[in-house]
Formats: C-alpha cells, sequence, structure tokens
C-alpha cells in the first residue's frame, strides 16, 4: 500500500473551549482574496485526485492502483500527491477534514440555551449536506468502498471522529449547561455514558439515512429524512423538557404537550423493573416508522399472550 506519514498537521475538531485549529472559526482574521483564491485552488486540487482515484479503483481496481498511476492521471507529480493526501485510500475522502472543522465550530459557536442534542443534530446535518453536495460523485464513492474492505474500515474510522467530538461537545455541556432536561445532568457515570449513546444514536440515524439514500441513486429529500429521525431521537433522548429549555429557534414551556412518540418513550423509561424484555428484528433499510410499529405490534402480541 502506498502511503508516507504527512509532513504537514492535521486539522483537529475541538469542541468549546479547546484549542482551535489555526485559522478556523470566527476568531481568525478574514481571509484576503490571495488566501481565498490559493484555498479554492488546494480544494480543486483535492477533488482532482480523489476523481482520478475514484476512477482508477473503478476501472482497473483498487489493489491494482498505485499512487504514481493516480498522479498522473490528475496531470501531477507523485510528490504533489503527498502534499494533499498521505496514502491512496484517504484520497477517496477529500471533505471529512475540512467538514470536521466546520462542525466543530458550528459546536463551538452554539447558544448555551440551545438543547445539546439538537446542536449535535445540526452537526450531523453539515456531513449530510456534504455527501449531497455532490450526489453522483456520492454514490460512486458508496458502490466503491462497499468492493474494498480497505476503504469500508477508514470510512468507519472517519465516522469515529465525528462520534466522538459529539461525545465530547455533549460532556462539556453537561458540565457547563443549567436550562436543560434534568435527565441530562444525572452527575457520575452516568454523564459518560448519555453522552456516548447519544452521540452514538445520531451518527448512526445519519449513517442509515445517508446509505439508504445513496442504495436509491442519491434521489429524494435526504434532509427530510434526517429530521424525521431526529425526531424519533429527540423522543427517546428528550421526552421532556425543563422549565425553560429551549429547542433553537422556540422555548418549550412548562406542561407543554409532547408528541405520541414522546409520551411512549417517557412510558417505557418509566417501566417497572420487574417487566418482561422485548427483543425485535428489523432491518437496517427498513423505514424507521415502520420499526416504530413493528415494536408496538410486537408489544401489543406480549401483552395478549
Amino acid at each position: 500500500m502506498d502511503r508516507v506519514q504527512s509532513a504537514s498537521p492535521q486539522h483537529s475538531a475541538v469542541p468549546r473551549g479547546a484549542d482551535r485549529p489555526s485559522g478556523a472559526g470566527p476568531a481568525a482574521a478574514e481571509p484576503g482574496p490571495g488566501s481565498r483564491r490559493a484555498a479554492a485552488q488546494r480544494q480543486q486540487m483535492r477533488q482532482d485526485l480523489a476523481t482520478a482515484a475514484m476512477e482508477l479503483f473503478a476501472s482497473q481496481g483498487y489493489e491494482e492502483t498505485t499512487v504514481d498511476q493516480i498522479a498522473a492521471a490528475a496531470g501531477v507529480a507523485r510528490r504533489t500527491f503527498f502534499r494533499y493526501f498521505r496514502s491512496k485510500e484517504e484520497a477517496i475522502f477529500p471533505d471529512h477534514d475540512d467538514t470536521l472543522v466546520r462542525v466543530a465550530d458550528l459546536l463551538a459557536s452554539a447558544e448555551s440555551e440551545e438543547h445539546p442534542l439538537d446542536v449535535v443534530c445540526r452537526g450531523i446535518k453539515e456531513v449530510l449536506r456534504m455527501y449531497a453536495s455532490t450526489p453522483a460523485v456520492s454514490v460512486a464513492r458508496y458502490q466503491l468502498i462497499r468492493q474494498v474492505p480497505a476503504l469500508r474500515e477508514r470510512e468507519i474510522a472517519v465516522v469515529a471522529r465525528y462520534e466522538r467530538l459529539f461525545t465530547r461537545y455533549l460532556l462539556g455541556r453537561f458540565d457547563t449547561a443549567e436550562e436543560i432536561p434534568p435527565g441530562w445532568q444525572r452527575g457520575g457515570e452516568d454523564d459518560s455514558m448519555l453522552a456516548e449513546v447519544s452521540a452514538a444514536a445520531v451518527v448512526a440515524a445519519h449513517n442509515h439515512v445517508l446509505r439508504r439514500w445513496l442504495r436509491a441513486g442519491g434521489r429524494g429529500d435526504v434532509e427530510a429524512q434526517l429530521d424525521h429521525s431526529f425526531e424519533v431521537i429527540r423522543g427517546t433522548f428528550w421526552a421532556s423538557a425543563a422549565p425553560g429549555a429551549r429547542r433553537r429557534g422556540s422555548l418549550v414551556a412548562p406542561g407543554a404537550s409532547v408528541t405520541p412518540l414522546e409520551a411512549a418513550a417517557v412510558s417505557a423509561l418509566s417501566a417497572s423493573p420487574g417487566g418482561e424484555v422485548l427483543i425485535t428484528v428489523a432491518r437496517t433499510d427498513a423505514p424507521l416508522d415502520v420499526v416504530v410499529d413493528s415494536i408496538r405490534a410486537a408489544l401489543s402480541g406480549a401483552r395478549e399472550a
């Protein structure tokens, strides 16, 4: 496998209060025309190399393709390739470093009154928009990744970076937030568990919706599908709101009505410890409302038995 260590530092996403990547976020100086032009040229070169890599992987195979061939197809030297990517598999994921920094900026600039789960949902939507901005490229990349185990492993590693970022952000909100639902401030080890589980749920919902959209050829309103999955997650992790807790753009008043799904989540979470455990199985590409209906039907059958 062609691989070298990059001489330049990689951007690392950071939550509120941590060191920020140089030049990222509102605290950085406003870039001039020259720096914007250089950034655009760098982004274009990354895209050219990524396109060349994908075309070669698809036509002659991943293992058979070398960095020299990718560089030649893009019209640059081998050393130029390694200025942009550390390995050939990294060329398949050219936008994640920038997106990770953008998501970190979003988390760091979120209002303290906004529910932390809503902030994380907004963050993962930035990742979805990265894929949705170039449907044809995203579909071709998805088809290629399914065929190459090394690329699947790389994709898992990339996804884990977002999940860690969201977990750190949620833990930071536990330490500083005041007016959020009481279930989010349990103290002790529960904070760590809730942060990890919530971050994983949001990322898993994104991956489920994204893969379904990619299998459909990049057709359909993928953001609307993701918004629906967010509502399911909110109903599970945010069944009731504390006085004054605010979702983005609206205040949740004390005693406000909840959706049927939120009410069901409250009932499930408050069930007696002696109740029996129900295990259900569903396809990963099944719509979430179908999954919920199957669970309800299974519960009804268990009660009648």
